[in-house]
């Protein structure tokens, strides 16, 4: 078994042979790979319950050096207690308990200091209900899956706020409408339909970002390529907001052409033009200026785009505004879930949903400020087709 000494903790080479982490150098299962490689804490106990093994991870989640840990008592170097302060060797007796135990699931243990690891174990036995041969500990930081848990909390609790309001207002203008449906006038009901149907739209959005987010997380957003006239698509948005009362000179849209043929989700890229617009035109001033234009694939940024025979092979949109635009600080934040900047309203879930629709596609997509000082959005889609037409 080989292991490789971390820096961290570097203790001097026994002249058995034997690293820092206590094994044999060599090689582990025939890979090369030694008990410092392993991305979880790894503490192995002999027959006598003396540590043997400790490894740079179990070091850095223990704060304790492998030097001091090899050969203590296996209770001494892991003073564990489980979350209502009991000592987890007295209750679990590795030893000296049951001989047909075989291991001890995971489950949250306190270190001192009141530092929670999660913690697994295995026993080695010589045969079947022998004795206990070795005892193989499994350490892992509870950090990643504490901001996983904070992460939920924070979908649920921002879910449940928007679903209230706009099932509040649709039950109660609906059992208004029922209860008293002959006392109202026409103008009335029209009114109070109107407003139950721009909530149940509410609803119904918020829903489908939850299911974005939900393909997005678990890497199943499918995306179903067809020729897309970006263009035209973001025309038919600037026709909807001048439709909806924006005036027609806030919108400036600048297309360089030739563009190159694009295959994309039509609905997806619909999605992210709608988000993007809809910022700019909410939380922006000004003009807010489009541009289409031809560009290198995101991979080959970095290349010189001047080498003779190159092609453009992607598209990029830019959507910019003339506001106040972003501070710099919340810059590495905007495509984080529930970043909504200095302004209340809405999920703040858009822009990752964006974010993931983008990279989905294969593209990419920034942040910056505009030549105007406002916010700038550019994604870059690289050109593709269908399987069926490769």
């Amino acid at each position: 078994m080989s292991v490789g000494t971390s820096g961290a903790h570097r203790a001097p080479r026994a002249r058995d042979g034997r690293g820092a982490s206590g094994f044999p150098r060599g090689d582990l299962t025939g890979l090369g790979i030694g008990p410092d490689d392993l991305p979880d804490g790894l503490v192995v106990a002999d027959e006598h319950g003396r540590v043997i093994c400790f490894n740079a991870a179990a070091a850095r989640i223990t704060a304790l050096p492998a030097a001091d840990a090899l050969g203590g008592r296996l209770e001494k170097v892991l003073p564990l207690e489980d979350l209502e302060g009991r000592r987890w060797w007295q209750l679990t007796d590795p030893y000296g308990g049951l001989a047909i135990r075989v291991a001890q699931p995971e489950r949250n243990l306190l270190l001192p200091g009141a530092r929670e690891v999660l913690v697994s174990a295995r026993y080695v036995r010589t045969r079947p209900t022998g004795p206990v041969h070795r005892v193989v500990v499994s350490l892992r930081d509870t950090e990643a899956r504490r901001r996983t848990e904070r992460s939920h909390a924070e979908l649920i609790a921002t879910v449940a706020h928007e679903l209230r309001s706009p099932l509040t207002s649709v039950k109660g203008f609906t059992a208004t409408l029922l209860a008293k449906w002959e006392r109202f006038t026409d103008d009335q009901k029209k009114l109070m339909l109107e407003t139950v149907d721009a909530d149940a739209d509410r609803v119904t959005r918020l829903i489908a970002e939850l299911l974005d987010i939900s393909r997005i997380d678990s890497g199943r957003l499918e995306v179903r390529r067809q020729p897309v006239d970006i263009g035209a698509a973001v025309g038919r948005h600037i026709q909807a907001y001048v439709a909806a009362g924006q005036p027609a000179d806030r919108f400036l849209l600048r297309i360089e052409h030739p563009l190159p043929a694009l295959w994309a989700d039509p609905d997806k890229i619909d999605q992210v033009l709608s988000n993007l617009l809809e910022n700019a035109v909410r939380h922006g001033e000004g003009t807010v200026t489009i541009d289409v234009t031809p560009s290198a694939p995101p991979r080959e940024r970095g290349r010189t785009e001047n080498t003779e025979g190159a092609e453009h092979a992607a598209t990029s949109v830019t959507v910019s505004d003339e506001g106040p635009g972003i501070p710099e600080e919340s810059m590495n934040r905007v495509f984080t879930r529930f970043w909504r900047g200095s302004k209340r309203g809405g999920t703040g879930l858009g822009l990752y949903i964006v974010k993931g629709i983008v990279e989905a596609h294969g593209g990419t997509i920034t942040v910056g400020r505009a030549p105007a000082g406002g916010a700038e959005f550019r994604f870059t889609l690289p050109v593709s087709t269908p399987a069926y037409l490769q």
